[in-house]
């Protein structure tokens, strides 16, 4: 709520009002000689007090009419936001290396791991993409967001949406190793890439995350994929998933265990598919890392906001000018009756 005054420097009538009320009040009174002020001793009693109230009434009417013409009002105050959001696909591996958990420092034994997997302290790569992907999503309400799915093949879970709810919802249900446990990136480029080159978005931008070498042979290699998306101005941010410190759970006769992994994505070849876009590449070692990346992304990738301010105004001066009559219609009566001065 806004409350100020259209005319301000109307106030400088108060200066002028002032002015008239002191002559008004220091004027003499008319009078009338007459030989004995007995006769009208009873009618002068409180004569101070019969002035001073018309008096005031009468300043009170003037200083409202002085408010009136500064114009006060009162405004409500209207936002409106036009968003030019970006076109964003997320693709993340689903191979069965993504249940492998990459061990923060301090956890030493078995057991201790365990319980901070129980408690989610600590969580395996898929679980901690799916992470740290919904809060890049809930942190963008202007751009529509798509998530492609790869192993071997690319599977398309939702185009580009404006619809976060239903896309969070599709994300929460991907599990590692369902459609297969081989890794091929060049497919999820080029499916990405065919559903945004027709995009009418100024800004066209692909996340990949992966935590494996390339071992599908397709007829377009990630590289040329990667000079496929520069050509239809798409920038490719590549995330490389995994550190020497990793484990995954298997089940056995004996019971279920930790078994050691080794890191084997390329990154090298994730550095030269985001060099190629003018993208950035990152390495996700644990948790913490892969939410730097992504906080790094957010920044990077802006999405622009015009922002225009609207104002409703609902004048006020008609209740002053009502209140300046009430003032000066009951100081003339007052005056003119029940408060009359006899000379």
């Amino acid at each position: 709520m806004i409350h100020t005054f259209a005319h301000p420097y109307m106030f400088l009538l108060l200066l002028v009002l002032a002015l008239v009320l002191l002559r008004a009040w220091f004027k003499p009174s008319p009078a009338l000689a007459v030989p004995s002020l007995r006769p009208f001793r009873m009618s002068c009693r409180s004569g101070r007090f019969r002035k001073m109230l018309p008096f005031l009434l009468y300043a009170l009417g003037g200083v409202m009419i002085v408010l009136a013409l500064a114009a006060p009002r009162e405004g409500m105050e209207q936002i409106r936001r036009r968003a030019e959001g970006i076109d964003i696909i997320i693709a993340i591996d689903l191979s069965g290396s993504m249940r492998a958990i990459d061990v923060p420092p301090g956890y030493r034994t078995e057991s201790q791991l365990s319980a901070a997997l129980a408690s989610g302290k600590v969580k395996d790569r898929i679980g901690t993409a799916k992470e740290e992907i919904a809060k890049f999503i809930q942190a963008r309400p202007n751009d529509r967001i798509g998530l492609v799915a790869f192993a071997p093949m690319p599977y398309m879970v939702c185009p580009p949406t404006l619809d976060h709810p239903w896309l969070l919802a599709n994300l929460a249900r991907l599990e590692s190793g369902v459609i297969g446990d081989a890794t091929g990136i060049a497919g999820p480029i080029t499916s990405a890439v065919q559903r945004l080159k027709d995009s009418d978005s100024k800004r066209r931008v692909i996340v990949l995350f992966t935590d494996g070498v390339n071992n599908v042979n397709a007829k377009v290699t990630p590289r040329q994929a990667a000079k496929l998306a520069d050509t239809f101005n798409v920038t490719i941010y590549t995330v490389g998933i995994g550190s020497n410190n990793a484990v995954i759970r298997q089940d056995s006769m004996f019971g279920s265990g930790f078994v050691p992994v080794r890191d084997e994505f390329d990154g090298p070849l994730l550095r030269d598919i985001a060099g190629t876009t003018g993208g950035v590449y990152y390495h996700a070692s644990d948790g913490d890392s892969m939410r730097l990346a992504m906080e790094q992304i957010d920044k990077l990738e802006k999405t622009s906001v015009e922002q225009n301010i609207l104002v409703n105004w609902r004048e006020l001066y008609p209740y002053l000018c009502c209140l300046a009559i009430g003032f000066l219609l009951c100081g003339l009566f007052l005056e003119s009756t029940v408060f009359l001065i006899v000379p």
